[in-house]
């Protein structure tokens, strides 16, 4: 075992934990390593020849830790040298530390043999064994994130992989994340990444698995069941959100029934508010769909993302009516990303 060091040693006496350490703590539990490891190591340089490399568990998780917290390689590397606990939760120590061309070269390796998405896989099947994966009912429905649209850059150009959509009256240059997640946990299953110009309802033959019996979307999603994609779902109920014209005519019964289907949609937008708002990612990272579809298959991380609908903000005190104000909501999300 390593001598620690003096700062290690004045560190473990230290009378409370920071919102950074637990929720640190709530991730190396929850989230299954050892499998996650398994799902990389073939791929994974062995140290025979050259320097030896860092240990695949310190590499994944300072990964991970650069997803939860959204940040760039030079910034992962400094946050390294001054925060201990991330140190701890890596298990590197001071004398040894990757620096930011290590950082990056660990995620081109995951890019290049394309394991990001191996590891949502694996965390899915790590919940469903635990029961947290329910398969009779999903909600479709997807998300534009922003990428730059400026041309003031080196090749005086947008990113050719991005395109612009219109959203009521507002125009929006991105992509889009598309996303199915179980109707009653929320906890997304399937995902999938195309230009914003590309109309939700598209990809949706790549979200269901196949085992639904009920599937719920809003008013984008109409007329799902007639594109050739779904016409063999005999057996699925489709309860997708009828247009807000249409909805002006409905009688009260049929009124009711809309608001029912719109309550148990509105589970798909939690993941989009942890993935957008909690770590950060409402603008791509990189350029083109594959380097950010690669970010977000992991950080729905090992379903980080993922793993976001398992972690909640710490419990705050509640005001008289049963609401939290807003700046009992504010320092929730700031007690779960710090």
């Amino acid at each position: 075992m390593d001598q620690i060091t003096f700062s290690e040693a004045e560190y473990q006496t230290k009378k409370r934990k920071t919102r950074r350490e637990i929720f640190l703590e709530r991730m190396d539990k929850l989230i299954p390593w050892q499998k996650l490891e398994k799902k990389v190591a073939r791929y994974y340089p062995k140290g025979q020849n050259g320097r030896p490399p860092y240990p695949l568990p310190a590499m994944l998780r300072v990964h991970f830790m650069q997803l939860f917290y959204n940040l760039s390689d030079p910034a992962m590397e400094d946050a390294l040298y001054e925060i201990q606990s991330m140190r701890q939760f890596a298990g590197l120590k001071l004398d040894r530390l990757p620096d930011e061309t290590t950082i990056l070269n660990f995620r081109h390796f995951l890019e290049q043999h394309g394991l990001g998405k191996a590891l949502f896989k694996e965390v899915n099947k790590h919940l469903e064994k635990n029961g947290l994966m329910l398969r009779e009912g999903s909600i479709v429905d997807a998300t534009i994130i922003s990428a730059p649209s400026s041309t003031k850059n080196d090749s005086g150009q947008r990113d050719p992989e991005m395109h612009q959509t219109k959203k009521g009256n507002q125009w929006h240059f991105g992509m889009k994340m598309h996303i199915a997640v179980d109707d009653t946990l929320g906890l997304i299953h399937s995902r999938d990444t195309t230009a914003a110009n590309v109309h939700d309802i598209v990809p949706s033959g790549n979200l269901l698995h196949g085992d639904e019996q009920r599937v719920f979307g809003d008013a984008g999603y109409l007329g799902i069941q007639k594109r050739d994609d779904h016409k063999h779902r005999k057996h699925v109920a489709w309860y997708i959100a009828k247009r807000p014209g249409t909805r002006k005519k409905l009688n009260d019964n049929d009124l009711k029934a809309e608001k029912i289907k719109a309550s148990i949609r509105a589970k798909v937008e939690h993941p989009f508010r942890y993935i957008k708002q909690v770590f950060g990612y409402s603008k791509v990272r990189y350029r083109g769909l594959a380097k950010n579809t690669n970010r977000l298959q992991p950080a729905d991380g090992g379903e980080i993302f993922t793993g976001v609908g398992l972690v909640r903000p710490f419990p705050a005190d509640r005001v008289g009516n049963g609401q939290k104000t807003h700046k009992e909501r504010k320092r929730s999300v700031w007690k779960l990303r710090f």
